[in-house]
């Protein structure tokens, strides 16, 4: 058995902006709400590999972990997979961007396996996943946008 699971999310900006935020690895405390740091560990070509540490969970656990991700802007998509995998035998992530009227959508498709020891299964992590990537998907949108908002009203400065 496994998991999978499929969220997406128009966010009301330029493609441009959308990429260049969330794909700011360093910037990612500032852009989701679950991480407290990022560690970039290694960079080649469009591929970077680095830790993330999550906030304490609500019993006092800090989860941390290793991954890969390889971004290709033209065709607008990024491949990331756990390499300190955890209590998960695998995970991948895809993220894909497409324009649309009205902006760009944002989209996660995961797939993974917990391992048989895990504390928790497929089915409880994908509905925890799903959960958690709606919350987060909503607060990256609503700062983009923000962003969006402030470049458009920011005056112009003569040069």
């Amino acid at each position: 058995m496994s998991g999978h699971t499929d969220n997406s999310i128009t966010i009301a900006a330029p493609l441009d902006l959308v990429w260049e935020m969330t794909n700011d690895i360093e910037n990612w405390p500032r852009l989701f709400s679950e991480y407290a740091s990022v560690d970039v560990l290694d960079r080649e070509g469009d591929s970077t590999t680095f830790r993330l540490t999550m906030h304490p969970d609500e019993s006092g656990k800090v989860w941390s972990w290793v991954s890969e991700r390889t971004m290709d802007r033209d065709k607008k998509s990024v491949r990331a997979r756990r390499v300190e995998t955890g209590p998960f035998a695998h995970m991948n992530i895809r993220w894909d961007y497409a324009e649309m009227p009205g902006g760009v959508q944002m989209r996660w498709v995961q797939d993974f396996a917990m391992k048989p020891d895990a504390p928790v299964d497929d089915d409880w992590m994908t509905d925890n996943i799903n959960r958690n990537s709606r919350t987060q998907m909503a607060l990256i949108r609503d700062r983009i946008e923000q962003v969006a908002r402030d470049r458009r009203d920011a005056p112009v400065v003569p040069g």
